[in-house]
């Protein structure tokens, strides 16, 4: 049963998030101001011409959003979630008609001087019509029939995604296997994802025929290995099969770099695997961004004095490069404090998930914690050639109004949720 009387709006609040969340605005904030201050004309913290006054902006109209949050009543969420998941699939494909081109990519609503790109905001959207609908009675993650339906809910927006030429957003919903896998999804498809992964990136560093090779061996291994009574005709026809479709992947990587992914995208595939074979074209990103963290050493440079970040060597500096900064002017001690900020929100949000006594809000929270886990993961690594540029931001930290404002709904709705979890019977 539920309690119809909502509490006041600070009752029941995470204060240990929200003070994580507030610590990850700030330092963000004045990031961004670190990034685009000009010694010679000293530009002021709240000049609304740069991005960190534009950026205090955003802050205090998300200070309006979250306060929305906490006043309406937490049943809007699982009540209307499909009806804003449709709203969103509307929106992104309205911006492929009515979108601004900006960086080659019609992924942006312009209005005026404010731009708004639906694709964030549909990782908020995704999270809530999975949770939606994995709270249905009788909903079984082992069932192929929902595993359907999940796939489908996760699969429209990126389509949509990809068709305005942001891939970099696409790629993110490939968070919510954490979140399907703890709800009871077979570990049979983390395992391809994984060795799909492995296998498109070895055959981008190591000849074919050794893979065919290798892939060979494998299968015919994995057959003796077997004991007697299990080497049926079902068995030995699965492991062929696997071995065939592992060969299919080897085979078919050239055609996906190839043909179906764009010039730029190409480029970066190359210079994660060799970081050297272009460094003043498409290498110029990633070499640029090591060297701005690496002259930081262990205490950096100092709050303003960046200089590799002052005079633009390192591109996009106050959005997808913004870790550039941290570690340029605050050195592997302050790039350490930023790791364990995100470390401290993901284990916390993890940890309240796990407390949630209705399946919806805890598997919103799950969702929550995979986008955000993603985006840092992806946003980091790239910055030190871990990963490929892929164009995503750093949560609470990078330059934006649309990212901003939607990972603060995202896990303000979670805290919402999470605040009237005492006032519930457990539907797990």
């Amino acid at each position: 049963m539920l309690q119809n009387r909502e509490p006041q709006i600070t009752n029941n609040i995470d204060w240990v998030t929200l003070m994580l969340y507030l610590a990850c605005v700030m330092m963000g904030w004045l990031n961004v101001y670190a990034a685009v201050y000009s010694p010679e004309n000293q530009t002021s913290l709240f000049d609304l011409q740069t991005n960190a006054g534009k950026q205090l902006m955003w802050i205090g109209t998300t200070v309006i959003l979250i306060i929305c949050i906490l006043v309406i009543n937490h049943r809007f969420w699982d009540t209307f979630a499909f009806i804003i998941y449709g709203l969103t699939i509307l929106s992104l494909l309205l911006v492929l008609v009515a979108g601004t081109n900006i960086n080659g990519s019609r992924s942006w609503f312009k209005f005026g001087p404010m731009s708004l790109q639906p694709a964030e905001f549909a990782k908020l959207a995704t999270g809530l019509a999975l949770a939606r609908y994995i709270d249905y009675p009788g909903v079984n993650l082992s069932k192929l029939k929902d595993q359907l339906w999940c796939a489908a809910i996760i699969g429209l927006p990126p389509l949509l995604i990809i068709a305005s030429r942001e891939t970099g957003q696409a790629l993110v919903f490939a968070s919510f296997i954490i979140m399907l896998y703890r709800e009871g999804l077979p570990g049979i498809y983390p395992l391809i994802g994984i060795i799909v992964v492995a296998l498109f990136i070895l055959t981008l560093i190591v000849p074919k025929l050794i893979l065919f090779a290798a892939i060979a061996a494998l299968t015919i291994g994995a057959f003796f290995l077997l004991p007697r009574y299990q080497r049926s005709v079902q068995n030995v026809l699965a492991i062929s099969i696997s071995g065939l479709l592992m060969i299919g992947v080897v085979a078919g990587v050239d055609f996906f770099v190839n043909d179906v992914l764009q010039k730029h995208q190409q480029n970066r595939i190359k210079v994660l695997v060799n970081p050297n074979i272009d460094p003043l074209g498409a290498g110029w990103n990633v070499t640029q961004a090591k060297i701005a963290i690496g002259s930081g050493r262990l205490m950096g440079k100092g709050f303003l004095e960046g200089t590799q970040t002052k005079f633009d060597f390192v591109p996009e500096q106050s959005t997808d490069f913004i870790f550039c900064t941290i570690g340029e002017e605050h050195g592997f001690i302050g790039s350490l404090v930023v790791v364990t900020l995100f470390m401290a929100l993901l284990i916390r949000i993890v940890l309240l998930a796990e407390k949630q006594r209705t399946r919806f809000a805890r598997v919103y929270g799950y969702c929550v914690a995979g986008i955000f886990f993603f985006h840092v993961l992806i946003n980091i690594g790239m910055t030190i050639g871990l990963m490929p540029v892929i164009g995503i931001p750093l949560p609470f930290f990078s330059y934006g109004g649309s990212s901003l404002w939607s990972f603060s709904l995202l896990l303000f709705i979670f805290l919402k949720l999470d605040s009237r979890r005492s006032s519930m019977f457990s539907r797990v």
